[in-house]
C-alpha cells in the first residue's frame, strides 16, 4: 500500500528501516497467505476436475451400454445418437470409438468408420478387436496387405482371447493373393491356438479351397469332407467336394455331395450348378 510506505519514510532513517522491516513481513505474509490461496483453490481445482470427470465417466458408460444394446437390435441409428452422446461426455474411450466404427460400418458410411477404429486404437494400441475390424475393411477394399497388417496387429495381444478370427481373417487375404503357403500358416496356427474353435469348419473349407486350387485332389477331398462333417449346412463346401469327387473319377461320391447341394439350397448358385454336374454324371 503506497500510503504505508509514504508514512514510515517521514521519520527519518530509522523510519526508514523500520518500513522496511515491517514491509518484509507484511509482504511475506501476504506471500505465504497468497500460496496458501493458490494451494487450496489448485486442490479445490483438481478434485472439482477429478469428480467433474468421473461423472462425465459414469454419464458416457450409460449411453455407451445404450449404444450398444441398439447395435444388437440393429437400430443403428438409434445406437449412433446414443455412441455420439457418449462420445461428448468422455470422448477418450476406446470402446466408444470402436462401437462408433462398427455402426458408421452398418450404415455404409467406410471412410468415417475406418476413421473411428483408427481413433480406438490410438487410445489403445493392443485393441485387437479394432484392428481385427479395421483389418476386414481392408480387405473389402482388396486392400490385402495393409488387412494382413491389422490382423498380425490383432493377434500379438497375448491375453487376446479369440486369436482364431484375425488369423482365420489373415489367411483368407493371403489366398485371395494366392500366396497359399502363408495361408495355410494362418488357418492351421489358428486352429493350434483355438482347437475348439467356431471356424473350424470354414477352415477346413478354405483348407481344401487351397489344394483344390493347385490340383491336390486328394488333399483337398480330406478337408472338404472334415469341413461338412463338422457342419453339414455348408452347401459350398459340398459343392467343391463334388468336384474334387470328380478330378479323382469318383462319381459315386461326387453324385452324392451333388445331391447334398441340391437339397440344401436348390435355388442358389451352387444348387444350380450342382444340379448340371448331376445331368453330366453318366
Amino acid at each position: 500500500n503506497k500510503g504505508f510506505v509514504y508514512r514510515l519514510e517521514l521519520s527519518g532513517n530509522w523510519g526508514i528501516i523500520v518500513h522496511k522491516k515491517i514491509l518484509q513481513v507484511v509482504l511475506m505474509s501476504l506471500y505465504v497467505d497468497k500460496i496458501r490461496v493458490i494451494a487450496v483453490l489448485c486442490f479445490l481445482f483438481v478434485i472439482s476436475s477429478c469428480t467433474n470427470t468421473a461423472l462425465q465417466k459414469e454419464q458416457s458408460e450409460i449411453y455407451l451400454n445404450k449404444g450398444i444394446s441398439y447395435i444388437g437390435l440393429q437400430q443403428y441409428n438409434s445406437a449412433l445418437k446414443d455412441l455420439l452422446q457418449a462420445e461428448r461426455q468422455y470422448s477418450d474411450d476406446p470402446k466408444i470409438h470402436y462401437y462408433l466404427g462398427m455402426v458408421y460400418h452398418q450404415k455404409g458410411i467406410k471412410e468415417k468408420a475406418v476413421a473411428e477404429f483408427q481413433r480406438a486404437i490410438s487410445l489403445q494400441e493392443d485393441y485387437s478387436e479394432a484392428h481385427n475390424y479395421l483389418g476386414t475393411l481392408y480387405s473389402e477394399d482388396g486392400l490385402w496387405d495393409k488387412a494382413i497388417s491389422e490382423f498380425d496387429k490383432a493377434v500379438a495381444n497375448e491375453v487376446y482371447d479369440t486369436p482364431s478370427v484375425p488369423l482365420y481373417n489373415a489367411g483368407w487375404a493371403y489366398y485371395s493373393k494366392k500366396d497359399y503357403k502363408n495361408a495355410l500358416a494362418k488357418y492351421r496356427e489358428a486352429l493350434n491356438r483355438q482347437p475348439m474353435t467356431a471356424l473350424q469348419p470354414q477352415i477346413e473349407k478354405n483348407i481344401g479351397l487351397i489344394y483344390f486350387d493347385q490340383s491336390k485332389y486328394f488333399e483337398a477331398i480330406q478337408h472338404l469332407k472334415k469341413s461338412v462333417e463338422l457342419n453339414s449346412y455348408l452347401y459350398d463346401a459340398q459343392l467343391f467336394l463334388g468336384e474334387s469327387y470328380l478330378k479323382t473319377k469318383d462319381k459315386a461320391n461326387a453324385k452324392k455331395a451333388f445331391q447334398a447341394v441340391i437339397k440344401l439350397s436348390p435355388q442358389s448358385t451352387f444348387g444350380k450348378k450342382a444340379k448340371e454336374y448331376l445331368q453330366s454324371i453318366k
